[in-house]
């Protein structure tokens, strides 16, 4: 029976991998490893209470593992911090091309982007210090700074 009982975990194991595979939850992935390691206790003649006890005690581990890591992506990088065209607002910006409420071109760090002011009737002059409000697409959206 114990051998039986290991051709079980594993076709198991394998099963919960590819439904992992179509479905990318990760709690599959879990199970299915978990399944993998009772298809090894049970292969080392382990009594079927004792791989049940296996199985839960893997899975468990297995979120517990796992469970910071999911965390820190859900989060994003570095804690949340923004990151590309998301850093950008807030930052100031130096205006290359008269920028109005249509277009106009501004140098944020060392980029050049194409601009467009926050409102249809400010017109922000060449060398002047903007804000980037936010971004649109590929364009930023500015305010003149002071």
């Amino acid at each position: 029976m114990a051998m039986d009982m290991w051709v079980i975990w594993l076709i198991a194991a394998v099963g919960l991998v590819v439904l992992e595979i179509f479905t990318l939850t990760a709690a599959l992935g879990i199970l299915g490893g978990a399944a993998l390691i009772t298809a090894l206790g049970a292969a080392a003649g382990l009594p079927v209470p004792m791989q049940l006890i296996v199985f839960s005690g893997a899975a468990v581990a297995g979120v517990g593992l796992l469970g910071p890591v999911a965390r820190r992506h859900l989060t994003g990088p570095r804690g949340g911090a923004p990151f590309g065209v998301e850093a950008l607002v807030g930052k100031p910006g130096y205006v290359v091309q008269e920028v109005t409420g249509r277009d106009g071109r501004i140098r944020i760090g060392g980029e050049e982007w194409t601009a467009r002011a926050m409102d249809d009737s400010v017109v922000i002059p060449a060398g002047a210090t903007v804000g980037v409000l936010h971004i649109d697409g590929a364009t930023a959206v500015v305010y003149p700074r002071e």
